[in-house]
């Protein structure tokens, strides 16, 4: 089995810590942070353990974060994955994408992909996503993909809605 995910335009590689930069990059870009990051910047330190805990998670798990890539490109727009959340059973599924990414369907793609991985390659029997309320954008994300509105939480003064789709 190889980590490397494929879809009609991407590629879905491994975040290695010779990508800590592009992650941080990422991170850090204003639109990203906006709602994954509650609008912080976080420190490279931070992304490093970050990256650290993917790969372990891939080693020992067979999950973590992905760099989505375009084919024709060759070009990383963002990272999408499966991380763990607000101390649950099961990871997350997780994506964030480049301003300049956006409404292509990159993400749409992605997470379709990480969906699929994690029900066949992993046999999860369900899979939780969550988004900041405001984040209209990945609540439709959601939807499109399938997954059902199943909760409204405030944790740490954030008010956060989840989803979740069961393996069919």
């Amino acid at each position: 089995m190889t980590l490397i995910l494929e879809t009609q335009r991407l590629l879905l590689k491994p975040i290695l810590k010779s990508g800590l930069n592009t992650l941080h990059a990422i991170l850090i870009d204003s639109y990203v942070r906006r709602y994954l990051c509650d609008d912080k910047i976080f420190p490279l330190e931070q992304v490093e353990e970050m990256v650290s805990v993917s790969q372990n998670n891939f080693a020992k798990k067979r999950y973590g974060l992905w760099f989505i890539e375009t084919k024709n490109e060759q070009k990383i727009i963002g990272f999408a994955g499966l991380w763990n959340f607000f101390e649950e059973v099961q990871p997350q599924l997780v994506y964030a994408l480049l301003p300049e990414a956006i409404k292509q369907g990159y993400a749409t793609e992605a997470a379709t992909k990480i969906l699929e991985y994690s029900f066949d390659e992993l046999n999860y029997q369900y899979l939780v996503a969550s988004c900041d309320r405001p984040n209209l954008e990945s609540q439709k994300l959601a939807e499109r993909i399938g997954m059902i509105k199943v909760d409204e939480k405030i944790i740490n003064g954030n008010p956060l809605v989840f989803f979740r789709i069961e393996k069919s």
